[in-house]
């Protein structure tokens, strides 16, 4: 993949169904229409954060991504097997959750049209998303570098959609009607700004998924930074122009009640109600394609973790396995999927609640660490790209990521700090196995 193939994965990861069900959550948690707050902090951690993957990513690229830059940055103190295994440990949970959560918004999204839809049908549908997925991804990574770019064109379409419209329409005025207590930048503003942050970076994630790919990347060096800088500044911007249209036409106490915010927002578009109601119905679809796209990206980028794991010795050996004739490791694949089909009969807010705060405790803080410590500890690997104002994105990154951990909900620091137990007694039960 070259840059726009590799610009192309990141951006269809990112905007997926995410921002289109996220907005009306992101606007209940600052009781208001003041969500910029909330997307331009998780901009700033997006961008710092992705400068972080960026030097690594040049660094070491290979399949894996994170893998490899926890396990190669703590080598020197004894702690490289460990962390990885600790990251692969993570990724058998976040992996299905994130796919999952992926198609279970698929599902909610397609009940815009298909308004009789039973929760057992909601959860089959979800389940056959999956499916069908990584059915598109049995192939070789030149097809699939072929496939990101068309389905880039299609979310950039989508989301344009919604932004052209709503800048021909919307009320500036109603869209920045901010409350009072907005300006008052105090302990509760922060509070909400750290809730509505946790949905937009459910929402921003995926602009290092290029880093996991890193095998399959031309000239790695350049094109990982690029891809990820990129991809960030470009969804920040669409996801903030249709935040703002979206509030500027509808109240935003209507909003924060709608589930299929962008189809009544298309809908509400046109004077004529039946015409309204098929262009609803023509962005529903939309977005499903959207969803389904990033659920694409997303798989392809998961399921080279578990490979690069077992190739290198770090993980169970049969997923290192590759198909004989497209050269994909086959076996992780169909693990990530097959996984992944449970889940789908939960809810969005089940999977996503703790999503984010599992990774933040088990792998987000470890990264910022980690990309000091190969510059500092590790001179035997080439560093052909420092971030910017190097190393403060990477401080600011672990200090935002704490931040939005600890202003989660309590049961999701209890649960993140028991599965990172668990994850070190598996550790030395896995150490036992292999002496």
């Amino acid at each position: 993949m070259g840059l726009l193939q590799a610009t192309a994965t990141n951006v269809i990861s990112m905007v997926g169904v995410g921002p289109f069900l996220t907005i009306p959550f992101m606007v209940a948690a600052m009781n208001g229409p003041h969500v910029i707050y909330a997307w331009l902090a998780g901009l700033v951690l997006a961008l710092a954060d992705g400068l972080v993957y960026a030097q690594l990513g040049a660094a070491l690229p290979g399949s894996g991504g994170g893998y490899l830059y926890l396990r190669e940055a703590f080598k020197p103190f004894g702690l490289g097997r460990l962390m990885a295994f600790l990251f692969i440990f993570q990724t058998i949970l976040i992996a299905p959750l994130s796919v999952a959560g992926g198609a279970v918004g698929f599902a909610d999204y397609l009940q815009f049209v298909w308004t009789t839809m039973s929760p057992l049908e909601h959860n089959l549908i979800a389940a056959a998303v999956c499916i069908v997925s990584t059915a598109l991804l049995w192939r070789n990574i030149e097809d699939i570098g072929r496939l990101a770019v068309v389905m880039l064109v299609v979310v950039l379409i989508t989301v344009g959609w919604v932004i052209v419209v709503g800048l021909v329409k919307f009320s500036p005025a109603q869209a920045f009607a901010f409350p009072p207590e907005a300006f008052t930048f105090d302990r509760s503003l922060l509070m909400s700004v750290g809730a509505a942050s946790v949905l937009a970076m459910y929402s921003y994630g995926g602009y290092n998924q290029v880093c996991n790919i890193g095998d399959e990347i031309k000239d790695p060096t350049r094109t990982i930074p690029r891809s990820i800088v990129l991809s960030t500044f470009l969804v920040a911007v669409l996801y903030i122009l249709m935040t703002v249209v979206i509030l500027g036409m509808i109240p935003w106490q209507e909003v924060r009640e709608s589930r299929t915010i962008a189809s009544a927002f298309i809908e509400r578009t046109f004077a004529d109600p039946e015409t309204g109601r098929i262009a609803g119905i023509v962005m529903t679809g939309l977005i499903l394609f959207v969803a389904a796209a990033s659920l694409y990206a997303t798989i392809l980028g998961y399921s080279r973790v578990p490979y690069a794991a077992a190739r290198d010795g770090d993980f169970f050996k049969a997923f290192a396995h590759v198909h004989p004739k497209k050269h994909f490791p086959d076996l992780s694949l169909v693990t990530i999927a097959i996984v992944s089909i449970p889940f789908c009969f939960f809810s969005l807010g089940q999977l996503v609640s703790w999503l984010i705060q599992v990774q933040v405790l088990l792998r987000f803080i470890w990264q910022c660490a980690a990309v000091i410590l190969l510059r500092r500890y590790r001179p035997d690997i080439p560093q052909p790209f420092t971030m910017w104002l190097y190393p403060w994105p990477a401080i600011l990154s672990g200090a935002l990521w704490l931040f939005i951990f600890f202003t989660g909900p309590w049961e999701g620091i209890v649960f993140s700090f028991a599965f990172l137990a668990a994850g070190v007694a598996a550790y030395g039960l896995f150490v036992r196995t292999k002496t």
